[in-house]
């Protein structure tokens, strides 16, 4: 049963933007990513009013883009980053135990002992998984919930990702990390946990100036032009936001994702870790999915240049990731296998390093010279601890009061990506049924038939899929968005 007052629509969000138009709010967030979402939830919960505007639509830049891994930090234990390892590990118990396991499964990942996988390789990927165990212990995750890594046979690694090349396998170490129902999901239940508390939550209104008294905004759907005021601004725009504060550098970095069907690699039960050649920190991973998909990730490219609204992948990235893959495959793929690809822009902050690789994880809080607060940088993983920070900092700098951050014992909505099937669900990909739609529409603040296929039910990561299912979502789409007015 859905609670009212979770449920974002249509409807809401005129009566939520006449409203915060004419009040002053104790927090304005911009940005409708998961670091915004949950700056919006984070100050919700310790009692304040908030506004969270977004210019798109939730999860609609690199939220939705991710490896969809709440992962525990391993490879910043491999750069020597324990600070940010500690912390991911953290925040994945958190995620994992309190605040969502209701979408996030235990995700066994194989590293295989093969001839692709160089000695040295398998000594470092081994070595890395048993610190990782010990970083699961430190942060008390049980082993039901994480179970700690082990070695395998050939036997049991062929059955694990049945396309494995059988030549020359000899086993492999078995670690596990947390995956996602959906990213975008995730994003979706912080934003409606949010609006359970009272915060605002409006999309399609983009900021154009913010400065310590709010913001100027436009509501992007009828063109109007309205100031928002707040005690306290967080600007949360991810890629965008040295676009908003110029005192910031931003340097993007490309992470691109191809998708396979699964029976192309035997239906693999595991996510297959490759070592990208001469590394013994980078890797591409193979990461089985509900309906019958994998995706294939990921890249880190240097990105400069104007923010494009959607990142798009190159094909030199699709035939690196593809190239990596098949070292270690009994039937190469190529690149009439790959149905979609897909690519996210980390908002990473510049320290001058010559690859973005090198660039570190560690997220940033600052105050701005307009007197608002900008936080970019970290991970998925890692946004409930970065959401904290930046609303911290932000009523420090106001002089605001409120207790201190709840949210690291509040669970989200219960209702949000069951629709889409369990995390654990290989079946094919289904048609969409009109309750689905409807709920999206209903529940979870879809206005376009967009916002349905490409972030609420994800069909558009295979884009014959999404064109299927189009003339259908666009249909219910109007209904549903005409029975709310």
């Amino acid at each position: 049963m859905t609670d009212p007052a979770t449920a974002l629509h249509a409807a809401r969000r005129r009566r939520d933007l006449a409203a915060g138009a004419e009040e002053t709010c104790d927090v304005l967030v911009v940005g409708g990513g998961i670091t915004g979402v949950g700056a919006a939830l984070d100050a919700a919960s310790r009692g304040l009013r908030v506004t969270l505007i977004e210019a798109e639509d939730l999860a609609f830049g690199t939220s939705r883009f991710s490896s969809k891994l709440v992962h525990g930090g391993l490879r910043y234990l491999a750069t020597g980053d324990v600070a940010t390892a500690n912390e991911s590990a953290l925040e994945r118990h958190l995620l994992m135990t309190v605040i969502a396991p209701h979408l996030i499964r235990p995700l066994p990942q194989l590293l295989p002992f093969a001839a692709g996988v160089t000695l040295r390789q398998r000594s470092a990927g081994s070595m890395g998984m048993a610190m990782g165990d010990a970083l699961r212990l430190r942060a008390r995750t049980p082993r039901r919930v994480l179970p700690p890594p082990r070695l395998v046979g050939p036997r049991e690694a062929q059955r694990l990702f049945p396309a494995l090349r059988r030549r020359d396998l000899r086993g492999g170490v078995l670690g596990f990390d947390g995956q996602l129902v959906d990213d975008a999901a995730l994003v979706v239940a912080v934003a409606r946990t949010a609006a359970g508390r009272g915060a605002r939550i409006l999309t399609r209104v983009r900021a154009e100036e913010l400065h310590d008294g709010g913001a100027t905004v436009v509501d992007t759907l009828t063109g109007e032009r309205l100031e928002l005021r707040a005690r306290a601004v967080v600007n949360a725009t991810g890629v965008w936001a040295g676009t908003l504060d110029d005192s910031i550098r931003v340097r993007p970095s490309r992470g691109t994702h191809l998708v396979l069907d699964a029976d192309d690699l035997g239906r693999p039960t595991a996510a297959l870790t490759v070592p990208r050649e001469g590394s013994i920190s980078r890797y591409v991973f193979a990461l089985p999915q509900r309906h019958g998909r994998v995706i294939v990730g990921l890249t880190d490219e240097d990105a400069p240049g104007p923010v494009p609204r959607v990142a798009a992948p190159t094909e030199p990235e699709i035939a690196s990731l593809l190239a990596t893959l098949n070292r270690l495959l009994a039937t190469p793929l190529t690149r009439d296998h790959v149905r979609g690809a897909f690519a996210g822009l980390r908002p990473l902050v510049d320290n001058g390093a010559a690859s973005s690789a090198d660039v570190s994880r560690r997220h940033l809080v600052h105050i701005s010279p307009g007197g608002f607060v900008s936080v970019l940088g970290g991970k998925l993983t890692t946004y409930r601890r970065m959401a904290e920070d930046a609303v911290d900092l932000a009523l420090r700098h106001r002089g605001i009061d409120a207790p201190p951050s709840s949210t690291a014992a509040l669970r989200l909505v219960e209702d949000t990506g069951a629709r889409w099937g369990a995390p654990d669900d290989t079946s094919d990909p289904p048609a969409l049924s009109r309750a689905a739609v409807e709920f999206a529409v209903r529940c979870e603040g879809a206005l376009t038939a967009d916002d349905v296929l490409e972030r609420r039910s994800r069909l558009a990561l295979v884009a014959a899929d999404a064109e299927r299912a189009r003339p259908t979502v666009e249909r219910i789409v109007a209904e549903t968005l005409a029975d709310l007015d």
